[in-house]
């Protein structure tokens, strides 16, 4: 008999008969002689109307006090799915994050797991029981409820099977897998069926909405077995496994779109050392991610240095690099927040030449600037205008993927 978890997210489990349809496909997997752990998000706008709420009443929230408010949402589709089991025929019993024992750090709204004790949900799938977890959710070491961050369920899934060393973890979703591009922007996108730790972790960090990163990251870590797959119809999804030797033999595994992107450029500055250092040091103090990075070669003493945040962040980035370029007497930095990353994929890309050539020959071909480059072992990264956005995808999937990623 194998161990099997199961997470469901907020469209599995959307509504009363969403539920029921989940309580069939447990015990079905049951049938089949298998232990479950079944992992579950808050019902589709759940976590959005709770946040909604928290906002309204307070601009600011404590946020310890949100991730309780938030947390609700899983409580209650955890417990609406062990009633449902129970209903079945099949014996279930629901646990919050406390009482499975996620212990987590006390970074609220987006703590990071530091151990579970996975011992209480093996025992009762012994008893022949469903253990229903409610996702997202975790407790700190003085017993308050944390928060994993959007798309924590991925993670809690993932960190359950670890601890319990489940034979597979399957991520039952909207999609019927992992693609090797967004199928709503490139109709000839085709689903895969393995990909590699890594590449997946490339992807979910560059754009695609399949998998939340630290789950991946929690994969790769410990051996986990991941199955992405519909929650709509029982084929085959995606496996996320192991880095295979075959899997060199794809060049690009996937094209992702990253919309959340802005660009900030400070121009005239300084060409000496400590002004990186400088500009970057409260930007990470405040929590900013910076992605992409550029330093032009110094002439007459001076620089010009851009970078990348997230759109969400531009505002906050842009007042400490008026700060920073007031203190060393540089001139008022420009702001962009009309660019995507669009990036492309595929361990294969470590042993086949030619490909970053293929990319800028394909843009050029479309009259698309590239205005910033990262690159990789296994990644290229461009900023591009975002009115091009989706043409750039397609055009590249059509060369690299569609017509084989093969050098030239």
């Amino acid at each position: 008999m194998s161990l099997i978890v199961q997470k469901f997210g907020g469209t599995s489990v959307g509504s009363v008969e969403r539920i029921r349809e989940v309580s069939r496909r447990i015990a079905r997997t049951r049938a089949a002689g298998h232990e479950v752990i079944a992992v579950v998000s808050a019902m589709s706008g759940e976590t959005d109307r709770l946040l909604g709420l928290v906002r309204e009443l307070a601009a600011t929230p404590k946020r310890s006090e949100a991730d309780v408010v938030v947390a609700s949402g899983e409580q209650v589709t955890a417990a609406l799915l062990a009633l449902t089991l129970e209903n079945g025929g099949v014996p279930a019993r629901s646990f919050l994050g406390h009482q499975v024992r996620i212990v987590t750090d006390s970074d609220h709204t987006r703590a990071r797991i530091r151990a579970i004790d996975g011992q209480r949900l093996l025992d009762t799938t012994r008893r022949g029981q469903v253990a229903v977890v409610a996702g997202f959710q975790g407790v700190d070491e003085n017993g308050s409820i944390t928060t994993l961050g959007r798309g924590g369920s991925d993670t809690t899934a993932v960190a359950l099977a670890a601890a319990t060393h489940a034979d597979a973890c399957e991520i039952y979703t909207d999609v019927a897998g992992v693609y090797t591009s967004d199928p709503r922007i490139c109709p000839a996108a085709r689903k895969l069926d393995r990909i590699s730790y890594d590449e997946m972790l490339e992807l979910a960090s560059l754009g695609a909405k399949v998998l939340q990163i630290r789950s991946v990251e929690f994969a790769k870590r410990y051996g986990v077995r991941v199955h992405v797959r519909t929650s709509f119809g029982d084929e085959l999804g995606t496996w996320v496994v192991p880095e295979e030797a075959s899997m060199e033999e794809v060049t690009v595994s996937g094209i992702t779109l990253d919309r959340d992107q802005a660009k900030i450029t400070l121009p005239q500055v300084p060409d000496r050392p400590g002004v990186a250092a400088g500009l970057f040091r409260p930007i990470a103090g405040a929590g900013i991610i910076v992605d992409m990075i550029i330093q032009n070669v110094g002439t007459d003493g001076n620089t010009e240095l851009t970078f990348t945040v997230p759109r969400s962040e531009l505002g906050a980035a842009l007042e400490i690099a008026r700060s920073h370029c007031r203190e060393i007497g540089a001139p008022e930095p420009l702001a962009d927040g009309e660019i995507v990353k669009v990036s492309i994929v595929g361990l294969g890309m470590r042993s086949h030449a030619g490909v970053a050539a293929r990319v800028f020959e394909t843009l050029a071909h479309e009259a698309i600037n590239i205005q910033m480059i990262s690159t990789s072992e296994s990644k290229i990264s461009v900023a591009i205008d975002a009115r091009y956005a989706e043409l750039a995808v397609r055009a590249l999937h059509h060369e690299l993927v569609e017509k084989g990623a093969t050098a030239a």
